[in-house]
């Protein structure tokens, strides 16, 4: 890997330091009902350098861990550690990570240069039914995540995103949404 204040990170630059939101909803699926949940959240981003992938590529590379805690009893309801990922000469945007209940995504989108600058930049990324999302058997037997879409704007000062996970959960097909809007502190 190349020095990690040496890299090119392109749209990813606006991200590090340490995000912090309190307005985020969650819509999630329940066997009886959807449930609405507000939450707060502190996201990490680290700078990670770049890399060669198969002496072709090169990636930039954001890291990051997120926790999620719930509003109404501070209790921990998401910790994902993942990746950004800046391919500069395909102009592609990739966004990979896991969480601990035996899943892994890997999405990606292209960037064009009207979506980002040094001041603002919006990723729309996605995974689809037939390639990006890996999970355990028990998983694909009980709660199988059939899509994921992120859209996600940043700028010097704030980061807001909005995302859809398509769920075969509970006998029947549902979309788990969340949104939030976080301040660099």
């Amino acid at each position: 890997m190349a020095n990690e204040n040496t890299a090119d990170y392109g749209p990813l630059e606006l991200l590090f330091g340490t995000w912090k939101g309190d307005k985020g909803t969650d819509v999630s699926p329940e066997p009886d009902d959807d449930e609405t949940s507000p939450y707060y959240e502190t996201i990490i981003f680290e700078r990670g350098g770049d890399l060669d992938n198969a002496a072709t590529q090169v990636l930039a590379i954001a890291r990051y861990h997120l926790i999620v805690k719930r509003k109404s009893n501070d209790e921990i309801i998401h910790d994902q550690v993942g990746y950004w990922l800046w391919d500069k000469e395909n102009k592609t945007i990739m966004h990979s990570f896991t969480i601990p209940r035996g899943m892994a995504v890997l999405t990606t989108g292209k960037l064009h240069d009207a979506q980002w600058n040094d001041k603002k930049a919006t990723f729309e990324v996605k995974a689809g039914k037939d390639s990006g999302i890996v999970q355990t058997d028990f998983m694909l037997r009980n709660a199988k995540t059939l899509e994921f879409t992120q859209k996600l704007t940043v700028s010097q000062t704030e980061l807001s995103y909005s995302q859809t996970t398509a769920l075969d959960i509970y006998g029947r097909k549902m979309d788990h949404t969340d949104e939030n809007t976080l301040t660099k502190v």
